[in-house]
């Protein structure tokens, strides 16, 4: 299965999707709640995909979108407003609407990872 990348700054909805991810058969290649261990991770190597809070406290989270854009990771983008707070540039890329159950997120990670 494949090794997923979390960014996400609510712990309670980081654990939550860890733990569909394992029950989905994934590992968890890191996690990060703030834009710079993000930016660090999105550059790691063993980084199959990624779920992408869109808004990490204070801070867009589009520099972390562009480095996994650069590596050549795909992702997708999770959240609490929908296609209607995905930033300009990544309108094409997939978004979860949290909440989320594990079933959209096993659909959305096939697509990914075909």
């Amino acid at each position: 299965m494949a090794s997923v990348l979390l960014i996400e700054d609510e712990a309670l909805i980081r654990m939550m999707i860890a733990d569909m991810l394992f029950e989905l058969g994934h590992s968890v290649a890191g996690e990060a709640s703030e834009l710079q261990s993000g930016l660090l991770l999105a550059s790691a190597p063993g980084v199959d995909a990624a779920v992408l809070d869109i808004q990490l406290c204070d801070h867009s989270s589009v520099p972390i979108a562009e480095a996994l854009q650069g590596n050549g990771i795909p992702f997708v983008f999770a959240s609490g407003y929908g296609s209607d707070g995905v930033p300009e540039g990544f309108r094409n890329y997939p978004t979860l609407q949290k909440p989320f159950t594990i079933e959209e997120l096993e659909r959305c990670l096939a697509t990914l990872l075909r």
